[in-house]
């Protein structure tokens, strides 16, 4: 029995990557081409998101400004959910719906990025992040599930709307993750070249 649910965990899994790769083709390489064009006119990345997305904000940094696959010079890109004491001072001081966009309105610059997640659509600091990022003229990519939520209205003709089209927060996530990779996949191919 518990055998059988693990595979079918799997079978979900991929069912879903080979489903979301006919529909977030487009949408993916318009975020690889958006942040292609942040780096290399030496913008940088601001990554926020919630729990599961928080972890993907900062594993994302890091393979931007570490490296994906292959060496290549460092990328700028900011995880605006690791600095404890930034974001408990804002939560305390004013609302917790402002600790990404107060962080936006500091760091970000107009050509800047914002990698906004949120497996809802809904998250209320998130959408103040998005906000804060167009009062700072930056380019959204919103990643998100369940339709985009309130997210779908907030985001501008710019931006870049990444939706999962499914309804589990585990499900939107595995996507997500994969969105990531491929972002940093393309973003390598575009600088260096396809790899042999």
């Amino acid at each position: 029995m518990l055998e059988q649910r693990i595979q079918q965990q799997f079978i979900d899994s991929a069912d879903l990557k080979y489903q979301a790769a006919q529909t977030l083709t487009k949408p993916i390489s318009a975020a690889i081409q958006a942040m292609l064009a942040c780096v290399t006119s030496g913008g940088k990345v601001l990554a926020c998101g919630n729990g599961g997305s928080a972890a993907d904000a900062q594993h994302f940094s890091a393979e931007f400004v570490g490296r994906f696959e292959r060496e290549r010079p460092e990328l700028a890109a900011i995880s605006l959910t690791t600095d404890t004491s930034i974001l408990t001072a804002i939560a305390n001081d004013y609302h917790f719906d402002q600790i990404f966009a107060k962080q936006v309105r500091a760091l970000g610059q107009p050509g800047d990025v914002l990698l906004a997640m949120s497996t809802s659509g809904n998250s209320a600091n998130v959408l103040t992040a998005i906000e804060a990022a167009h009062e700072r003229e930056m380019t959204v990519v919103a990643l998100t599930g369940r339709g985009g939520g309130r997210m779908a209205q907030a985001l501008r003709e710019t931006d870049v709307h990444i939706c999962v089209p499914h309804e589990r927060t585990a499900r939107i996530q595995e996507v997500h993750l994969l969105t990531l990779h491929c972002i940093c996949d393309g973003v390598d191919a575009q600088l260096l070249g396809d790899q042999e």
